[in-house]
């Protein structure tokens, strides 16, 4: 792995870390100097591996993770362990490792800085007679005892740690979820945001667009009303004229409905002079069959009248004035001249001439 970049680091102090969520095994008392090594650790529950993670060797003393000597990437578990423990091993390669005799251990930081295990310490030395000597003296011995104690109440509060790690964990978990949740939502409401941001430049630029077409509308009604206006006056001097065109309409209506009484007064006139007429007409051909027969009767009597004098001879006045009944042809002419003048008086009033032995007779 690539160590020219620098790890993420922390100023905090080494009393706030947390050492039990990474374990470090089989951790060697000396290493041997010019030679690569290899770092085992135990990834347990209570941590989360992530991309930055990262193991250090810093020197027994250390105050901040600022002050490693040098460092690997921590690789990543694969997604089936999870959550469970997972051993792990990095290795240094010998350029890198320290070459003095001090103290060193190996410590796993996460990318945010903080420190999630440390190992014991170990040197950079070849083991001698004298360090195992020295590990047999009793000074020696209270000494590991001494650690011992104190490994075993730093345990028993890791174990009191891990318990309360584990209910932190689940409520983080549940925390983490709602977080996950909220930035669900939180993100619908910025695709929400968008759209409705879109929308509001489209009624925008509706609203814009519809102001204009008001404007327009406002001059289009203002010349309505005008025109309205002017209707408006058309149609009162309409009215008035159609007023006088009614008052006119009564007035023909009554004049109409006058003659209407006139017409039928000539109507009945009419009818009265027609049966007049038609009795005129009864009696003119009734004075035409007389006037016929007394025209036949005439010419008759003309023709007795002529050959009678033909053949007698004349008379003497006296004669004639002795004879018992007269004349008989002064007396048919008597008779004669009394039914023309009874005709005459029939016939006057049709205003015809009619010829009686040479006198008119208006018939």
């Amino acid at each position: 792995m690539e160590i020219s970049e620098e790890p993420p680091t922390s100023a905090v102090f080494i009393d706030n870390c947390h050492f039990s969520q990474v374990i470090f095994i089989n951790i060697e008392k000396f290493y041997v100097p010019g030679g690569d090594i290899t770092c085992y650790y135990t990834l347990t529950e209570n941590i989360t591996p992530r991309g930055k993670d990262w193991v250090g060797i810093f020197r027994v003393g250390w105050k901040t993770t600022r002050e490693y000597y040098t460092f690997m990437w921590a690789p990543l578990p694969s997604d089936s362990h999870r959550d469970t423990t997972v051993q792990q091993q990095i290795q240094f390669k010998a350029c890198y490792l320290p070459q003095d005799d001090e103290y060193y251990q190996f410590c796993y930081i996460d990318q945010d800085g903080m420190v999630r295990g440390a190992s014991v310490p170990f040197q950079f030395r070849v083991e001698t007679e004298d360090d195992i000597l020295v590990v047999t003296s009793q000074g020696q011995l209270e000494e590991v005892e001494l650690q011992n104690q104190n490994l075993q109440k730093e345990n028993e509060k890791l174990k009191a740690n891990c318990a309360s790690l584990r209910t932190q964990n689940s409520h983080l978990q549940e925390e983490l979820k709602k977080a996950q949740e909220l930035q669900n939502t939180l993100e619908s409401l910025r695709s929400s945001t968008e759209k409705l941001e879109l929308e509001l430049n489209f009624l925008r630029k509706k609203n814009t667009h519809l102001r204009r077409l008001d404007d327009g509308r406002v001059a289009e009604l203002h010349q309505l009303k005008e025109q309205i206006q002017s209707v408006t006056s058309d149609k009162e001097r309409l009215e008035t004229r159609l007023k006088t065109a009614l008052d006119h309409l009564d007035q023909l209506q009554q004049q109409n409905e006058n003659l209407r009484e006139e017409l039928k007064e000539q109507k009945c006139l009419f009818q009265i002079l027609q049966e007049k007429m038609k009795e005129a007409d009864e009696e003119n051909q009734q004075l035409r069959e007389n006037n016929g027969k007394l025209l036949r009767h005439l010419s008759q009597a003309r023709e007795a009248s002529s050959s009678s004098v033909a053949s007698q001879a004349p008379v003497q006045a006296s004669e004639v004035g002795g004879l018992l009944f007269g004349n008989p042809y002064c007396a048919a002419g008597a008779n004669l001249g009394a039914g023309a003048a009874d005709v005459v008086s029939k016939v006057g009033t049709t205003g015809r001439e009619l010829v009686v032995y040479g006198h008119k007779l208006v018939v």
